[in-house]
């Protein structure tokens, strides 16, 4: 660590915040290998949804899902209510359809211009993507034959036991625009006065970014923690908690570029954010029992923060881009 950058001093914020530093810890991040992996959404809601369509239906038709990754139309759908979920192209091999329109019928995703019924096996050059279920989110993987294509998505360390909650927010900006927010840690009993009564960086590496951090609670309860920020890939930041009430929690951040900027159309990026709440008091195992009532809080926290935060987001771009 290079002393001169003084971390954990008294200096102010704004001194603090280098911008320089800062685009160098980004570039440092986007050049992280990826494996080829997006994160898509929460797992949960892919494994809920297709039970209550068909219940709802009372027949083994239902309609699938529909995503833009990267400017790729994908559809999403399941055999069945406990088979596999499958990616593949939206556009049908055939005359180019949106099979997203389209039903799910005997397993089968079936394209609604001509009938045709296509199933995980694929049809001439259109092919199922893999797709991985890492127990909280779904990731996809658009091209496993690139060269720098990795079996599974680079995961960070969770806890064993945890509560969970996924938000989605998008933004008009790009990944990195996302990343820079997270690395910009000064920012936070600033631009979050609702959040933080106090934030204050004790040391910056290359790789990670330390900080003690006091979360309001109730009124003028507050609770000091440190957490630690880290970049396993380039469109993923992680903060965990390292000591204090909490420790072992952790935020994924994951950026994911739905479309990139064209002609007269700006970038479209989905934040999904991934809280798992940890906690070593006894009672926590209550709290567990009562996820369906504890996770609507978590996401409704994390939904405030990300309202202003995406708005900082797209004003890194709307100035990169002016």
């Amino acid at each position: 660590m290079d002393a001169s950058l003084d971390s954990g001093s008294t200096r102010p914020d704004w001194v603090q915040a280098n911008p320089s530093r800062i685009a160098a810890s980004l570039a440092r991040a986007v050049a992280k290998p990826s494996g080829g992996w997006w994160v898509l959404g929460a797992s949960r809601s892919y494994r809920r949804s297709i039970r209550r369509r068909l219940k709802s239906t009372n027949t083994t038709d239902h309609g699938p899902w529909q995503e833009v990754v990267a400017d790729q139309e994908l559809v999403l759908w399941r055999p069945d209510a406990d088979g596999p979920l499958l990616a593949a192209s939206a556009v049908c091999p055939h005359m180019g359809a949106h099979l997203g329109e389209g039903r799910v019928v005997d397993g089968c995703l079936v394209c609604p211009w001509h009938g045709l019924a296509l199933a995980e096996k694929g049809h001439g050059s259109w092919r199922t993507m893999p797709v991985y279920d890492d127990g909280v989110l779904t990731w996809v993987q658009l091209d496993p034959s690139a060269a720098d294509a990795l079996p599974a998505p680079i995961l960070a360390k969770r806890p064993d036991v945890f509560l969970d909650g996924v938000i989605r927010r998008d933004a008009t900006c790009e990944p990195a625009d996302v990343i820079a927010n997270r690395l910009d840690p000064w920012h936070g009993a600033h631009f979050h006065p609702y959040a933080f009564t106090g934030l204050r960086v004790i040391e910056e590496r290359d790789d990670a970014i330390d900080l003690e951090v006091a979360y309001k609670v109730v009124g003028k309860y507050s609770v000091k923690v440190t957490a630690r920020f880290e970049t396993p890939d380039p469109r993923t930041i992680v903060m965990t908690i390292i000591d204090g009430e909490g420790t072992g929690s952790v935020v994924e951040t994951h950026a994911r570029l739905i479309t990139s900027a064209g002609l007269g159309r700006p970038p479209r990026t989905a934040v999904i954010e991934a809280t798992l709440a940890t906690s070593d008091r006894h009672g926590f195992e209550h709290a567990l029992k009562g996820a369906a009532l504890a996770r609507p809080l978590i996401k409704l926290s994390a939904a405030r923060l990300w309202k202003d935060d995406a708005a900082y987001a797209e004003r890194l771009h709307h100035l990169r881009a002016r």
